[in-house]
């Protein structure tokens, strides 16, 4: 329980950004297992389409901080070497 106006605030603050974070995650995870669902199916074309859209979503979770630049990072690199691979 906040004891100062301030600490109320600061709890609604968090609230609100938490919603946003989690909403951002979700649309993450959601880009993410698009490309493994076409990744699955063997869908070359659809897999890079599916990676086109998904790489701005994990980079622009990484800029606003709801996620870290290597994790960021690490998910595009492995799921575009997952694509590469399916067209060979």
């Amino acid at each position: 329980m906040p004891n100062t106006r301030s600490a109320e605030k600061r709890v609604r603050k968090t609230a609100r950004r938490t919603a946003v974070n989690k909403n951002r995650k979700s649309e993450i995870r959601t880009a993410v297992r698009k490309v493994e669902e076409a990744i699955t199916g063997g869908d070359q074309k659809a897999a890079t389409a599916a990676l086109k859209a998904a790489e701005p979503q994990i980079m622009k979770g990484v800029s606003r901080g709801v996620i870290h630049k290597n994790t960021g990072s690490r998910k595009v690199s492995r799921l575009a070497a997952r694509v590469k691979k399916l067209g060979a």
